[in-house]
């Protein structure tokens, strides 16, 4: 059941989903409209007689010229869509392609204004004027009328959606908001049960009389990982095993991702169903993948550092967005990686998330592209006072610390001015108090 919520999920999110399901609609629509038409004998009357139109002529005009324009403003909003999706390209990077694609409005723009051309064109075919037939589909010409005029309303929308969306702050800001879903479930926490403890893997693995490799059956990003089925496998053949990679890890073709441990000695074949539950992708998402909208946000920021842009408010932007994730993270309880099966045994051991893990995704990079760029080295010093604030575990506290350490080393190579190392060397002070 979670791989098909998986699948759906994924087919939700691609660009075409939504289009065709409005042009779908826009097929369907027209045979309802025209049915009601030849079944139902409306005569407008008053002022409505000229919302309608009163002869074959008419309705066929009214038509042509929806449809013709319909289709040339499709045209128009693919051309925009287009450049919007150059200029994120080159200002924030090729990976953040997928946030403009998988807009909801966009999508709706572009489903809405072909199905609309394709209704028209259909209603059109109905328009009857011969010598034994005079048919007009007044309900559906009007019901066309109504939508142009919705569409361009929709078309304002649009151009001030396109004009918002790829402003910085409201590109991190989105980015920010998705990292916050995806740190609802952290991996493995799917997965079995956590164990109250840890447990000494030796004296699991002793247990068992084999042990075999788990490779990989397809290269690319790990996905996803079944949760129901792999455990339910793990506790139907007793079996132990050790995971390597996490979602968002890259696998190769026969690679090791980890070590099965069995009371027999188990085939290719027989692991083949075990193997299944690994999905791959040819990019990362954010299914499973925790960090992959920190990655996001830090492509944006290493962008902004790079001397062809040197942008530094936007990386400072980043920068507090990431410290306000980070500053959760402090009162998370991270996911442990033993995972227990059915009659309260360890079956799983997991790459699990971890604070200093998430903390090095999160800073590292930024770190390293600030050097020579006294706002941004000084910006990271006081979000790490900001963390250090809201850590409460000394475990978080230490990893914080060794953080600060490591952005005043960078800024006793990269800063010049005496005041600012001074200054920096006071706010690492606070952090070790």
């Amino acid at each position: 059941m979670k791989k098909l919520l998986f699948w759906w999920s994924k087919l939700k999110s691609t660009f075409w989903f939504v289009p065709v399901l409005i042009i779908a609609l826009g097929i369907a629509l027209p045979f309802w409209l025209v049915y009601l038409d030849n079944s139902h004998a409306f005569e407008p009357k008053g002022g409505w007689k000229y919302l309608f139109p009163s002869s074959p002529n008419a309705a066929k005009d009214i038509l042509s010229t929806i449809a013709g324009a319909m289709i040339g403003v499709a045209g128009t909003v693919f051309s925009i869509t287009l450049v919007a999706l150059t200029l994120a390209s080159s200002q924030f990077g090729p990976r953040l392609i997928n946030n403009f694609m998988y807009d909801r409005i966009n999508q709706t723009v572009l489903g809405t204004y072909v199905s609309l051309y394709i209704y028209c064109l259909i209603v059109l075919n109905t328009v009857k004027d011969t010598d034994q037939l005079e048919f007009v589909p007044i309900i559906s010409v009007f019901f066309a009328l109504l939508m142009t005029i919705g569409n361009i309303v929709l078309l304002i929308i649009f151009i001030h959606h396109v004009a918002s969306s790829i402003q910085a702050d409201n590109i991190i800001g989105k980015i920010s908001k998705n990292l916050s879903k995806n740190l609802e479930i952290l991996f493995p926490e799917q997965i079995g049960k956590a164990a109250a403890s840890s447990f000494d893997l030796e004296q699991i693995k002793a247990k068992f009389t084999y042990s075999m490799p788990l490779k990989s059956n397809k290269e690319g990003y790990l996905q996803y990982v079944d949760p129901e089925k792999i455990m339910d496998y793990v506790s139907s053949k007793d079996l132990f095993i050790e995971l390597y990679f996490r979602p968002g890890d890259y696998l190769f073709l026969d690679r090791e991702i980890g070590k099965v441990y069995a009371h027999k000695d188990l085939s290719e074949e027989e692991l083949e169903p075990l193997k299944n539950n690994f999905l791959t992708g040819r990019t990362r998402t954010s299914q499973q993948d925790a960090e992959h909208a920190i990655h996001q946000m830090v492509e944006i920021a290493a962008r902004a550092l790079s001397p062809g842009i040197n942008d530094p408010y936007t990386a400072i932007a980043c920068i507090d967005n990431l410290s306000n994730t980070m500053a959760y993270l402090t009162t998370v309880q991270f996911p442990s990686p033993y995972r227990i099966g059915d009659q309260d045994r360890l079956r799983i051991y997991a790459n699990a998330l971890t604070f200093e893990g998430m903390m090095g995704a999160a800073f590292n990079a930024i770190r390293q592209y600030a050097k020579a760029n006294p706002p941004v080295i000084i910006h990271l010093m006081e979000a790490m006072i900001t963390l250090s604030d809201f850590a409460v575990e000394q475990q978080h506290k230490e990893v914080i610390k060794k953080h600060a350490k490591m952005i005043l080393n960078l800024a006793e190579l990269s800063i010049d001015e005496k005041n600012d190392l001074e200054d920096l060397q006071k706010r690492f002070d606070a952090i070790q108090q």
